[in-house]
């Protein structure tokens, strides 16, 4: 069983954006399935580096739609956006180091952040950008 579920509670209403959000939540229940099945040291790292990698995809093209379309909370959705990156970035280090946190420690983390970051504020954007055209 997932440990979280696409519905569309977590939809923005643009297509590309909702692509990549169901992207990273797949990311995030990979995760969970291999804590549940013991095999979470085998693909933690491997995962951390994917969110990473793919965040900073996902982050530069919703930057992109809200800064083209003069998005009046773009600075305030940008800074949240470098937080995010800013502490994937320490836990990869800390796992290279040998000093990562528990699995579950950072799951937590990534799931809360990622449902409470679509469902607080890319869903502001959401409304905004579609009457921009985007959808």
């Amino acid at each position: 069983m997932s440990l979280l579920a696409w519905s569309d509670r977590l939809s923005v209403n643009i297509a590309e954006i909702d692509k990549q959000h169901h992207k990273l939540v797949d990311m995030i229940n990979e995760l969970h399935d291999a804590m549940k099945s013991g095999k979470a040291e085998n693909v933690l790292m491997r995962i951390v580096k994917e969110m990473k990698e793919y965040a900073a995809t996902h982050f530069a093209l919703e930057e992109r739609y809200m800064k083209g379309n003069h998005y009046p909370d773009y600075a305030v959705h940008k800074t949240e956006h470098d937080k995010f990156v800013a502490k994937v970035v320490q836990v990869e280090s800390d796992c290279n180091k040998g000093k990562c946190a528990m699995s579950m420690d950072i799951l937590s983390f990534l799931s809360s952040w990622l449902v409470n970051h679509i469902k607080g504020t890319d869903k502001k954007y959401g409304p905004f950008l579609n009457n921009c055209g985007i959808h």
